[in-house]
């Protein structure tokens, strides 16, 4: 049954707009739709919008992307509306953020149009389901993971390369060889496999990534930076989860370590770096980073002595 109100909460654009699709479909053909940007939106507008009637006599879909600023600005107002809204319109509010302990959430969610739009703790899962269901396509365990840790988890990318790998595949079974033979993947692959050598504490084997990179690729010298901040950000995370006294399985399915060989290897490599390695690499990197990107020393080079740096043997 439609709802007066909806909010659909998180970062994840592909779930809200899935959700919001759902929501959409529910509602008859002369439906009338309005859609509206919460940064510029007044409130008069909107109520006005809900509180009248739709042009052809229909239901009513108001929707409020980027709810946040509009529920800011006018959040008692808005309570107000929330706690008699009119049964013949239906507003969607797409947000990034909205506390439980607010009363505008507990509002919505009595109406039972709290959505939660944030993408899975298991990312692996999702991309096989998604696969079968959507695209017709099978993804083995390691293909999953091997998809996951190139994307990310950006559920609207993954879901557009689940869409080109089903167009490209000999058959319906997809292997990580399918995903690494694409040009897409390529640069990004070689990337996983160096963060994979320091993960396994493999500095040599980390410059050797590093070299023939920069070969396939010389403008990775400048993305290297992302990667290896998002790879010294996990350890620091996971020396915060061991030091609250987590345990390791759950250290490293937080840090995304699929492969179960490069288990043990990631929690002694996070053990040698400890917090205050850790603290001084990513301080260290930011150096290197604006060395690089200002002229300063040749940008392959300084990588390298980075990675020869870090105290993993």
């Amino acid at each position: 049954m439609l709802k007066p109100v909806y909010a659909l909460v998180g970062s994840d654009v592909f779930l809200q707009l899935q959700k919001q699709a759902e929501i959409v479909q529910q509602v008859s053909a002369d439906a009338q739709r309005v859609d509206i940007d919460g940064e510029r939106a007044e409130l008069a507008d909107v109520l006005d919008e809900l509180r009248s009637f739709a042009m052809f006599g229909g239901h009513k879909l108001v929707i409020l992307r980027g709810a946040d600023e509009f529920i800011s600005r006018f959040r008692e107002q808005l309570e107000k509306y929330l706690s008699g809204p009119v049964d013949s319109a239906t507003l969607i509010l797409r947000c990034d953020v909205l506390p439980k302990n607010t009363r505008i959430y507990k509002l919505i969610d009595k109406l039972g149009g709290i959505c939660i739009c944030e993408p899975p703790r298991e990312l692996t899962s999702w991309i096989a389901n998604r696969a079968k269901t959507a695209h017709g396509i099978i993804f083995t365990a390691e293909a999953s993971r091997l998809l996951a840790d190139l994307v990310g988890s950006d559920l609207g990318r993954l879901d557009n390369e689940l869409a080109k790998l089903a167009l490209s595949v000999s058959g319906t079974r997809v292997s990580p060889e399918d995903i690494a033979g694409t040009v897409a993947f390529q640069k990004e692959l070689e990337m996983v496999e160096l963060t994979n050598a320091l993960t396994a504490g493999q500095i040599e084997e980390a410059v050797r990534r590093w070299r023939h990179l920069i070969q396939l690729d010389p403008g990775s010298e400048y993305r290297v930076f992302t990667w290896l901040m998002i790879w010294l950000v996990g350890v620091q995370k996971a020396l915060r989860m061991k030091k609250a006294g987590r345990g390791n399985m759950d250290i490293c399915q937080e840090a995304r370590i699929w492969k179960q060989e490069l288990k043990e290897p990631f929690l002694r490599t996070i053990a040698k770096l400890g917090e205050e390695g850790t603290d001084k690499a990513l301080a260290q990197l930011a150096e290197v980073e604006y060395q690089s990107k200002t002229g300063i020393g040749d940008a392959a080079e300084n990588v390298e002595r980075f990675l020869l740096s870090l105290p993993l043997k």
